[in-house]
């Protein structure tokens, strides 16, 4: 299995921390978001990745390949991060991810490492990580089925008729991924839908049959890390033994 990370975005929201640093790159305690996740990865038994970058890839680029000098990594380089999203960047790992298992991931998570065991071993070939709380306008809020499947994912579904906002870490199986690059190619070359979540493909998929087992995580710690307030937040919320 593959991990597809996305590191392409601005992270605007978290200035002045992200000026002259990508949010990836952003410490807490002793190690960035990006090497807690990698670590993590690693240790769940991922050995190759593929790393999408955009705002100063340089920095992301040279921190990877300084301290994980023997691990698979291929960077693909979003260069029009300043004005696509998440989808366009998941896009432009077509190369690394159709017709491959992997879990994708936002490169900006903090969370505990056995999400990812959590995610890997389930038996399901693709996954949809769950948290639940306290639901507003900004999440990517998860309805599901009476049986837990995926019916919707974006941030206007109803909060009340939500089970909790999806957390960013998905697994995907071989034909998900072939369903899924076949769903993008008309969005991003004909329907100009490059700005958009990567969210959207998923429930294009939904009625074609593609869908994800929702798995709540609630029980094991994960903070976002959105704005300077929730960073600081996080640095006295995360967990001692994951400090």
């Amino acid at each position: 299995m593959k991990a597809i990370i996305l590191a392409a975005g601005t992270a605007s929201r978290l200035r002045p921390l992200t000026e002259k640093t990508p949010k990836c790159l952003l410490k807490i305690g002793e190690r960035t978001l990006l090497e807690r996740s990698m670590d993590a990865l690693i240790a769940g038994g991922i050995g190759e990745f593929c790393i999408v970058t955009g705002y100063l890839h340089e920095q992301i680029e040279r921190f990877v390949g300084e301290r994980y000098p023997q691990v698979r990594v291929r960077f693909i380089h979003n260069a029009d991060y300043a004005t696509t999203n998440n989808i366009y960047s998941l896009w432009l790992a077509r190369p690394e991810a159709e017709g491959e298992d992997i879990l994708l991931l936002d490169s900006d998570l903090l969370y505990d490492p056995r999400i990812i065991v959590r995610v890997a071993e389930h038996p399901s070939a693709n996954i949809l990580t769950l948290i639940r709380h306290e639901l507003g306008d900004e999440e990517m809020k998860v309805m599901v089925d009476s049986e837990g499947n995926l019916l919707s994912v974006n941030k206007t579904n109803p909060p009340a008729a939500s089970v909790g906002e999806s957390l960013g870490i998905e697994k995907m199986g071989r034909e998900y991924t072939r369903a899924l690059y076949k769903e993008l190619e008309p969005m991003m070359l004909r329907e100009g839908l490059e700005n958009k979540y990567y969210e959207l493909a998923f429930e294009r998929l939904i009625p074609q049959g593609h869908t994800y087992k929702v798995l709540d995580v609630s029980d094991l710690f994960s903070c976002e890390l959105d704005t300077v307030e929730d960073f600081e937040n996080a640095k006295q919320l995360i967990p001692a033994e994951l400090y």
